[in-house]
């Protein structure tokens, strides 16, 4: 995310509601968009760094793992 969309999505300096939903729609577009062309890229020619990936965005919680 951009230093603009994280303070907007975390309400830093109150935002006004528009710009927040602005940087939320963004986020959302990005992951559903960019990290999945990403991840299919990740998976035919770079298994590791996708497995990276992975670790990072699975974080374990509650002492259990989210796969």
């Amino acid at each position: 995310m951009t230093d603009t969309d994280c303070d907007n999505v975390a309400g830093v300096e109150d935002p006004d509601i528009h710009k927040r939903y602005l940087s939320i729609s963004r986020v959302r577009n990005r992951i559903n968009e960019e990290l999945a062309r990403d991840v299919e890229i990740l998976e035919e020619h770079h298994s590791e760094l996708l497995e990276e990936l992975k670790d990072v965005v699975c974080l374990e919680t509650d002492g259990e793992n989210a796969d």
